[in-house]
């Protein structure tokens, strides 16, 4: 096992481990652990109360985060025709049909969303080993399969993202920047607990929202208190 770095042993000792923190003194202190010299994300970890092996209680989703992530994302778009041109003009970095789909089986992969046209899903499904073990395929639960190519460029544009259950039972997904103002990075977890809740499967017993804990990328994790959320 690696040794943590002195800075990260430093900002540790500012969090107390048997605390369970409210949603303002968790924004805070992760705010005042972001010590590195780039502007570090802050994320989200979930422990929710589902099986995941089970396909019934799977949860996954989209919400639009109010301040953005803080990253502007590289769009490509397969569509053809006029849906090609809304597209390039609602703001997608890349525009292709078949032409696109070459260049990504020849291993270029320099984007970091994907959205489709239905007429394009026969082609584009060439690519389901490439793009679906990357978490980029076209999906229709999540928005990137559709005909209102501008709607879904503004709203990936404007901080939209995807959350979906792994094989611990756990959310992990980004909520903002550390140079964000607190109650932005407040306003943008509320979305996506919200979001969460609201993906809650029907067979789910017991407790939903287990454990929540936000941390910036190279600072240690600050608990919040899951009753917040129930």
């Amino acid at each position: 096992m690696g040794r943590s770095g002195k800075r990260y042993v430093e900002a540790a000792k500012l969090v107390n481990k048997d605390v369970l923190y409210g949603v303002a003194d968790a924004v805070d202190l992760v705010k005042q652990l972001a010590k590195a010299k780039f502007d570090e994300t802050v994320d989200v970890a979930v422990r929710l109360g589902v099986d995941s092996k089970k396909q019934d209680q799977s949860v996954r989703g989209v919400v639009v985060l109010p301040h953005g992530t803080g990253k502007t994302k590289r769009v490509l778009v397969f569509a053809k025709g006029e849906k090609a041109r809304e597209a390039e003009q609602a703001g997608a970095d890349y525009v292709g049909d078949s032409d696109m789909i070459a260049k990504i089986q020849q291993g270029w992969l320099d984007f970091d969303v994907c959205v489709a046209t239905p007429d394009m899903m026969g082609e584009v499904g060439k690519l389901g080993r490439i793009l679906g073990g990357k978490g980029l395929m076209p999906n229709p639960k999540s928005g990137t399969v559709t005909a209102d190519v501008t709607k879904a460029l503004q709203e990936i544009k404007a901080g939209k993202i995807q959350f979906r259950l792994d094989r611990a039972g756990q959310i992990h997904a980004p909520i903002g920047k550390a140079s964000f103002g607190a109650e932005q990075l407040a306003n943008n977890l509320k979305a996506l607990m919200d979001a969460l809740v609201r993906a809650k499967p029907a067979t789910a017993k017991g407790v939903y929202i287990k454990a929540v804990s936000i941390s910036a990328t190279m600072g240690p994790s600050v608990r919040i208190d899951p009753t917040t959320y129930r």
